[in-house]
């Protein structure tokens, strides 16, 4: 045992398993509503970016000497938003891909919230991006608004 508590310390930390469980967590809320629409972000996107994102500050969070969470929060801040970029594309005067920049953007910040042991609101934020994913797709089917998917400039 001591070899795993040697070489492995933070795998056998249980507040490095409840970030995981809270990533996965978090992950399916969203990833399940994007998977079942079939969007290009899904279940192992979001996964994938949730966790990504909680181990770089877990990793800031722990590292010997000099701790400074706030600069690797800002590099990865940095780090989404030119993925994001990359996500968009613009098509004869439509921009396409907004929505899921805006998601992989969500999702990040509900990473870093988990890896800096903010739970409660990691999981809200969570929600609250499944309903307004939800919402503003049953008001535009009630035609209440307008769909952007119809209006040059604008799309997802």
């Amino acid at each position: 045992m001591d070899f795993l508590y040697t070489y492995f310390p933070h795998i056998l930390d249980g507040d490095f398993w409840i970030q995981i469980f809270v990533a996965i967590i978090c992950a399916s809320i969203i990833g399940i509503e994007r998977h079942r629409r079939g969007k290009t972000i899904g279940i192992r996107t979001c996964f994938l970016i949730i966790i990504g994102t909680l181990i770089y500050i877990y990793l800031g969070e722990n590292l010997d000497g000099n701790k400074d969470s706030t600069r690797v929060l800002g590099q990865v801040i940095t780090g989404i938003g030119f993925i994001g970029a990359g996500l968009m594309m613009q098509n004869q005067g439509r921009v396409i891909g907004a929505t899921s920049a805006a998601i992989v953007w969500m999702l990040a910040a509900i990473g870093s919230a988990i890896g800096l042991r903010q739970y409660d609101v990691a999981i809200v934020i969570s929600l609250i991006s499944v309903v307004v994913l939800l919402g503003v797709e049953k008001l535009e089917k009630l035609k209440i608004i307008k769909s952007t998917k119809e209006t040059p400039g604008n799309g997802n």
